[in-house]
């Protein structure tokens, strides 16, 4: 059945077909739209399904994460850590649980009322400070600090341009103090898809929408960035509005990495493969780097 505004639906049709190829990283889209509020609440439920870990791990692997954290970052009852792209918490609030003084920054205003509701629920609210910003502005904020640790997970670093990862990266140190640790989670470079793909599915309700929807997706990789671009369509079929949403992510070799920790501020940084081996479906995607100031 075609959406009834016919009109709206064959302009939406045309856009696409008449879009410029290919996609290029950050000129035709940088992130998620995290901040919109109706957006955020649809990402807080993939955040909290516990039948994937598409947006947050699921509670299992949280925790053996946490495990491994805790020894890597020599946290202990009292410590103090920043979470940078903090979501929902889980991972802060489980920390708080556990003696750490925590300080999360997130975009998303459902995951940030989430958080500061989950830690209220687990009786460490006293431990728990949520704020919602965006960390390109908060992290100078949050200068001279002296925190213990800090975290900057799930390959969020990577949504950035390299520019602002670096502005980033030397943020996070000036926020520790002298000999803090930082934990960072970036997708391993050799095992990023490289290759141009599209794909197209439809739904009743989902992260896309809150009424049936069309998404069609396509990926390209810039070789010479190194970098690769997500582009959704998404036609809401009520009322045959388009929907254009770009997400562009940095990919990065190990050594680039460790260089450039070294020159924002880390005296040293050691590289894990894999989560050094930790049970995760996806560990293997991934590698966690563990900077000291």
């Amino acid at each position: 059945m075609i959406a009834p505004n016919d009109e709206r639906f064959s302009q939406a049709l045309w856009r696409i077909f008449q879009r410029g190829l290919p996609a290029v990283p950050w000129r035709d889209g940088a992130n998620l739209p995290w901040d919109q509020p109706a957006f955020s609440e649809r990402m807080l439920r993939e955040h909290l399904h516990q039948g994937h870990g598409a947006a947050s791990r699921q509670r299992p692997e949280i925790l053996a994460q946490i495990d491994w954290l805790w020894s890597k970052l020599a946290l202990g009852p009292g410590a103090r850590l920043l979470d940078i792209t903090c979501g929902p918490g889980l991972y802060a609030v489980e920390l708080a649980r556990r003696g750490v003084d925590v300080t999360g920054i997130d975009f998303s205003p459902a995951s940030v009322a989430y958080a500061r509701e989950l830690a209220e629920a687990q009786g460490v609210a006293g431990r728990c400070r949520f704020i919602q910003a965006d960390v390109r502005a908060e992290l100078p904020r949050q200068a001279g600090a002296e925190y213990d640790a800090a975290l900057f997970l799930y390959g969020q670093l990577a949504v950035f341009t390299r520019a602002e990862a670096a502005a980033l990266l030397a943020g996070a140190a000036q926020t520790l103090r002298p000999g803090g640790r930082l934990a960072l989670e970036l997708l391993d470079f050799e095992r990023i898809d490289k290759t141009h793909s599209t794909w197209w599915f439809s739904d009743e309700q989902g992260l896309w929408g809150d009424a049936p929807f069309l998404n069609l997706g396509e990926r390209f990789w810039d070789a010479e960035q190194r970098a690769s671009i997500d582009r959704f369509w998404v036609i809401h079929l009520p009322s045959g509005e388009l929907e254009e949403i770009g997400l562009s992510d940095n990919g990065y070799e190990t050594g680039e990495l460790l260089a450039l920790l070294r020159e924002n501020g880390f005296s040293q940084a050691t590289a894990y493969p894999a989560w050094e081996g930790l049970e995760l479906y996806d560990a293997a995607e991934w590698v966690a780097t563990v900077a000291q100031r």
